[in-house]
């Protein structure tokens, strides 16, 4: 087993949704364990890496294009995939540093602190509304609240592979790191705003290192 780690650093608020709120409070939640850490489940997290792996993908001259294909479906799989055409690659969850929720988890248990003052501390609640651009005021009924990781936090994903992957399943890997800068909900509207770097077992960036062997 060969393991990799994906850090994520936060460059703005981020809302890694859960698609449900919280009634008379906010309107969406962020995703958190039971002890209050937020973090990015390992699927939408793969799924994210594969959107920006075909972006990159597609935009190769059509010579080279079809065997880059073929690395990310080595890499991530194939919709619908079997025992025989899953992804090499499995990722885990993005979360904050073991040792920090190791010593929260403890005080949690001795009751010096509570899950909800793990989330508060993290996060922080934003609110936005919607104007009408013909009066330029706020729309009736379009106030909404949302949680927010808040910026500069940074969360690590390991990346496991069974066997030993090669320098093209690393390259691939670590351009489709570099792409992927916006995650969670909000996105497209100025938060989760990110920084991505692949690192190997040892904790070394390589992002650079197999990025430049790409196309």
């Amino acid at each position: 087993m060969s393991t990799y780690q994906l850090l994520i650093k936060l460059l703005s608020d981020t809302t890694f949704g859960r698609g449900d709120g919280v009634a008379g409070l906010i309107d969406q939640e962020v995703e958190h364990d039971s002890s209050g850490f937020p973090y990015l489940r390992g699927r939408t997290l793969k799924g994210l890496l594969s959107e920006e792996c075909d972006n990159l993908v597609s935009v190769l001259p059509g010579d080279i294009r079809s065997s880059w294909e073929n690395v990310a479906c080595r890499l991530f799989g194939t919709p619908g995939s079997t025992l025989a055409t899953i992804g090499e690659m499995h990722v885990g969850d993005a979360c904050l540093p073991d040792d920090l929720r190791e010593v929260v988890a403890w005080q949690i248990k001795n009751e010096e602190l509570t899950d909800k003052d793990v989330l508060d501390s993290l996060t922080t609640i934003r609110r936005q509304t919607a104007i009408n651009y013909q009066t330029c005021v706020a729309d009736k009924g379009s106030l909404r609240s949302f949680r927010v990781v808040i910026r500069a936090l940074e969360f690590k994903a390991d990346l496991l592979f069974e066997n030993q992957p090669n320098e093209e399943l690393l390259s691939l890997l670590a351009v489709s790191a570099l792409a992927l800068q916006r995650v969670g909900s909000g996105r497209n509207r100025g938060r989760g705003h990110v920084q991505c770097t692949l690192h190997d077992g040892a904790g070394e960036d390589i992002t650079h290192k197999y990025a430049k062997q790409f196309g």
